[in-house]
């Protein structure tokens, strides 16, 4: 049994490299939802259809893997807040979570086209700024890249610089649950009867 990721997060990468499991990336070509709509209205709903997208796309090339596709975006008072255009716009966006708390949503999606196997979740934590003045905004950017991240921020590093306190998953902020995909690896173990492939280190 093969996993894919369907992701080229780095992030998403090293988590399930840290959990031990084996497995090869192949990154979709997908036109994914940028704002919520009359039809993907919540920030669940939201993520989940972009995990979908990535994943079918990837499962077409690879329906005998057990595909896991993810998606990841930060919600504040209705609105979601996705990666960055630009400096400007990550600006904005660390200038509106100042001070704030908003919520992290993860979805994925675990997909084995060869025998219709599918299960999705979606993880929310809640995460609290400080509030920041534009000097320390530009010394966290100067640290971090905000432009691939999700709310212009990444948990992983310079934590301490903007965050005051997090309610949930860590990993899920970084972008895939670990507690949760540990469950759902599991629950696919037991159906399918096969183990998936692990480091031996």
């Amino acid at each position: 049994m093969r996993i894919v990721l369907a992701s080229g997060s780095p992030r998403r990468r090293e988590i399930l490299m840290d959990m031990g499991y084996l497995f090869a990336i192949l990154s979709p070509s997908v036109d994914e939802l940028d704002d919520l709509s009359a039809e993907f209205e919540t920030p669940e709903a939201f993520v989940l259809e972009n995990a979908r997208l990535k994943g079918d796309a990837v499962a077409a090339h690879s329906p005998d893997a057990l595909v896991l596709s993810a998606d990841t975006t930060v919600s504040l008072a209705g609105e979601v807040l996705n990666k960055p255009a630009d400096l400007d716009e990550a600006h904005q966006m660390i200038r509106r979570l100042s001070g704030n708390t908003h919520t992290v949503y993860t979805g994925f999606q675990l997909l084995y086209e060869l025998n219709d196997y599918r299960r999705e979740e979606v993880v929310a934590s809640d995460v609290t700024f400080n509030a920041l003045t534009d000097a320390e905004i530009e010394a966290y950017f100067e640290r971090v890249d905000p432009l691939d991240k999700a709310g212009a921020y990444g948990i992983q590093d310079g934590r301490d610089m903007i965050i005051a306190s997090l309610e949930g998953s860590f990993t899920n902020v970084m972008g895939l649950p670990r507690e949760a995909l540990s469950e759902q690896f599991s629950a696919f173990e037991s159906w399918s009867g096969s183990r998936l492939p692990k480091s031996l280190a």
